[in-house]
């Protein structure tokens, strides 16, 4: 039953006869995991929890950054440098009081996936990179949970439904991972801000269709969304029954699916500030893009993520390096990189990147 509160806040919903009062109790018993708090996570999160999807998990590791506010409407300006996971719950608890979120800092990866993935119902992925793609899919795969799809490019969108009664998966679309460097990321060729918010809304669409059994979910069709000619088409793909030939989860899923660095030396601006006036101070390394860092910097050298594993030589007589972002995930992950690569090296990290010092100095 719903109190008089809950029913005043679900009205309109229970005014519908396909809903009414049995489809918004399947709407208060669903547990929701959203892996990605970013441009997809946000509009997808902000609506399941509007329609009172009684338990939302939110995976994510990442923190705010002034690049994301164009599209990520969870979050602004004041909370840069905060955790993602954190923000999303807080803004979503006063959204809709009556449903429950819980975060999980460190993100999904390949240590605690089954775990996570099996306390839900079903995944919604809105996540921004391949090796996350492909473990949440390999995780609802052998958990047999369904799992609601999207991937942003420019001005397009996709939307698809895995998994959905043991239907096709997302590797029956794409067998195996591009190689890196392959395909590019929003930060270098851009994204249509609303776009993410077009899409993340559709991904929210078909996780209230599966709970509620309305309609028919996108199980073995491809959405596809196109801003500029605002057009919508659908197209089947044939299942692939060697996309479930797998017992366990892989051994590697990428530099983003690994468990987090043990180990890993943080250091703080201030500190970083003093270290920088000695005589001879360590090497500074931006690993952000260049219009980042032509944007704004505080100084160093600035050598992209994605370039680092052909520098390598180069770092070969430097044995004290910091490293630095916009918010801290991307140098963890250079971190990750190179310390591996060169294990007598030291290397340090700048602890939530220079996006809090960027705005300071707005």
């Amino acid at each position: 039953m719903f109190s008089p509160a809950e029913q005043s806040y679900y009205q309109r919903q229970l005014s519908l006869p396909e809903l009414g009062p049995q489809g918004q109790q399947k709407l208060r018993d669903a547990r929701v995991l959203v892996v990605g708090a970013g441009g997809l996570g946000c509009p997808a999160l902000t609506y399941l929890a509007a329609a009172g999807v009684g338990t939302i998990g939110i995976a994510d590791f990442d923190r705010v950054e002034v690049s994301n506010l164009h599209r990520q409407i969870l979050f602004t300006v004041a909370d840069v440098g905060r955790l993602k996971a954190e923000v999303a719950a807080e803004r979503l608890h006063l959204l809709n009081p009556y449903s429950k979120m819980i975060t999980y800092l460190e993100g999904l990866n390949r240590g605690n996936a089954l775990d996570i993935v099996g306390e839900y119902d079903l995944v919604v992925d809105g996540s921004d990179n391949f090796p996350t793609r492909y473990l949440v899919n390999d995780a609802c795969v052998l958990l047999d949970k369904p799992l609601v799809f999207g991937s942003i490019y420019k001005f397009e969108g996709q939307v698809s439904v895995f998994n959905y009664q043991r239907g096709p998966t997302y590797r029956c679309l794409y067998p195996t991972p591009p190689n890196e460097g392959e395909v590019p990321n929003c930060a270098e060729i851009g994204v249509l801000g609303v776009l993410p918010g077009i899409v993340g809304s559709l991904q929210a669409v078909e996780a209230i269709k599966i709970i509620t059994g309305l309609g028919e979910v996108l199980s073995g069709k491809i959405l596809l969304y196109d801003a500029l000619r605002a057009s919508f088409q659908t197209f089947r793909f044939t299942p692939r029954p060697e996309s479930r030939n797998f017992t366990s989860l892989q051994q590697d899923y990428g530099t983003t699916c690994t468990l987090p660095a043990v180990g890993l030396e943080e250091i703080e601006f201030e500190a970083l500030e003093q270290i920088l006036q000695q005589l001879t101070p360590p090497i500074l390394i931006d690993v952000r893009e260049p219009v980042e860092f032509e944007r704004f910097n505080v100084g160093g050298t600035n050598w992209p993520l994605r370039t680092l594993s052909q520098r390598l030589s180069e770092l070969q007589g430097l044995t004290d390096v910091i490293l630095c972002c916009q918010s801290g995930v991307r140098s963890r992950k250079a971190y990750e990189l190179l310390s591996t690569a060169l294990p007598t090296h030291r290397f340090r990290h700048l602890k939530g990147g220079v996006g809090r010092i960027e705005l300071t100095s707005l």
